[in-house]
């Protein structure tokens, strides 16, 4: 049941807002309340018109109708730099810092304190700088260059050139999407001084145990509708998602029995100077294999160097019992290897390319004829795994840039599933997708596998890696430190080969 706010008044409102692009509509009369020294939560699927309400909110877009709110009087952004000024900053997922600027010069770029004749006082903006990571609670040097810094310190910068510009309201967009456990538990330090600072913090994520560690309320849309806005004590995990989703979802991890069959994919004693070294594991038709291991253990360089898109210095890589040469994408793909990046929008698509075009990107030699693409061969490809994949769009012609993550990580899927490959390749499949497409992409892996795919699954969900598994593969500083059945494999024996504590996999 929805709940009343708090009753001291919101620094930043929304009272009533739609949008709606063309017959699209993003919001359907939703209202919002964000109060000093709170951190609250904005949840929902991939879809549900979260991205809009951040753009309006930040200034980006204006609403058809509805008001915007600031302390308690109607005011109208026509441009991010008008909510900006009005303090409200918003840290998106993936930061945007000039990378040749130092970490002070990127927080006042454009704006340095001067010295006569209009000389940057540089030892101002190192101060200055200085003075906000003190209040932040992190060690960043003024003088270090961006280039370099780890995506966490980074969204650090972009905290500090948001509290430059005395920023009251601090929308956080995904920001533990990339992090480790321990950038994460840093950021949520530097959240909760902010609070008692008296900012006021919307805060995004699709995993819901960080709404429930950082955030006093929720506010939750599906379909562009308001359904719920509540304090967040007294909520539980399911309560959240069947809000979200608008029902029970009873099988998140939906693992099929499936027939296991020969080996698909053989890897031996694959090295890579100074990245991994003497990796050797088998993949069989039918069978889910998890890899596993902390960031930066070598996991999705190994899949890379595997499909060809990085060469190998040693060992062998076999389809099929057929042994393919090092650093040869197009001859991985010839044998049935697919392999579905972990940034799928760098590496999996290509952003301004329709959504058709994008998962025809591996079939010209199916959808063309003597070098000409038949557009109705093209078409009629795209739609039926559009169909296949349940993928959400308004027109296929459309730029896959307009799709949710979860619709566009299903566009990804369906280009490399439309190859009809015997060994599929999956780095972090559920990264930032909402836990019903979450459920669909489970499901998905699990009909491929009793379908005799062989699948290598990269995850650093941990709790996905046990569930839809068959075995557990765990790597540790760029080796393999463990080969764990499904009975074997526990939170604990998977942390602790990834930590190098446990048993060895020889």
């Amino acid at each position: 049941m929805t709940q009343a706010a708090p009753e001291t008044p919101p620094v930043l409102a929304l009272e009533g807002v739609s949008k709606s692009f063309g017959a699209v509509h993003a919001l359907r009369g939703v209202s919002l309340r964000l109060h000093a020294g709170e951190a609250h939560a904005l949840a929902g699927e991939n879809g549900a018109g979260k991205s809009t309400l951040i753009k309006t909110l930040a200034g980006v877009h204006r609403p058809d109708t509805g008001v915007v709110l600031l302390d308690g009087e109607p005011v109208e952004f026509h441009g991010p730099a008008d909510a900006r000024d009005a303090g409200v900053a918003v840290i998106y997922q993936e930061p945007t810092l000039f990378p040749d600027l130092s970490v002070a010069e990127n927080i006042f770029v454009g704006r340095q304190p001067r010295r006569s004749f209009g000389r940057v006082d540089h030892r101002a903006v190192r101060q200055a700088a200085a003075d906000l990571f003190r209040r932040l609670g992190v060690a960043l040097e003024p003088d270090q260059p961006a280039r370099g810094l780890s995506i966490a310190d980074q969204q650090l910068v972009e905290i500090a050139k948001a509290l430059s510009f005395d920023a009251r309201v601090l929308v956080m967009d995904e920001p533990t999407a990339a992090l480790t456990g321990s950038e994460v538990a840093r950021l949520f330090g530097v959240v909760r001084a902010l609070r008692e600072q008296g900012a006021a913090v919307l805060f995004i994520s699709h995993r819901l145990d960080e709404v429930f560690a950082l955030c006093q309320r929720v506010t939750t849309l599906r379909d562009g509708a308001l359904i719920a806005s509540e304090p967040v004590d007294g909520l539980t995990e399911d309560d959240l998602v069947r809000r979200m989703v608008g029902r029970d979802l009873d099988e998140l991890y939906p693992k099929q029995d499936a027939k296991i069959g020969g080996v698909a994919l053989s890897v031996r004693r694959l090295t890579r100077e100074g990245v991994f070294t003497d990796v050797s594991f088998d993949v069989r038709h039918g069978e889910i294999v998890g890899l596993a291991g902390l960031v930066g253990a070598g996991r999705s360089e190994v899949a890379r160097a595997v499909f060809g898109v990085d060469r190998w210095d040693g060992g062998e890589v076999e389809v099929d019992g057929r042994p393919l040469p090092p650093g040869a994408p197009s001859l991985a793909m010839a044998a049935g290897l697919a392999l579905v990046p972990e940034d799928r929008r760098a590496e999996g698509l290509v952003m301004d390319m329709s959504i058709e075009r994008n998962i025809n990107l591996t079939g010209f030699a199916s959808t063309s004829r003597a070098g000409v693409m038949r557009r109705g061969a093209e078409r009629s490809r795209a739609v039926d795994w559009a169909v296949r994949l349940q993928v959400k769009y308004a027109r296929l012609a459309d730029a896959v840039s307009t799709l949710s993550g979860g619709n566009q990580q299903k566009v990804v899927l369906a280009k490399w599933l439309a190859t009809d490959p015997g060994v599929l390749i999956v780095d972090e499949p559920t990264r930032g997708i909402d836990v019903g497409t979450k459920a669909e992409v489970h499901r998905l892996l699990s009909q491929l596998a009793a379908d005799g795919v062989a699948v290598l699954m990269i995850s650093s969900d941990l709790p996905e890696v046990l569930a839809m598994a068959d075995r557990v593969l765990v790597m540790h500083e760029g080796r393999l430190a463990a080969d764990l059945t499904r009975a074997e494999a526990t939170e604990e024996s998977v942390m602790a080969a990834a930590t190098g504590r446990g048993r060895s996999a020889a």
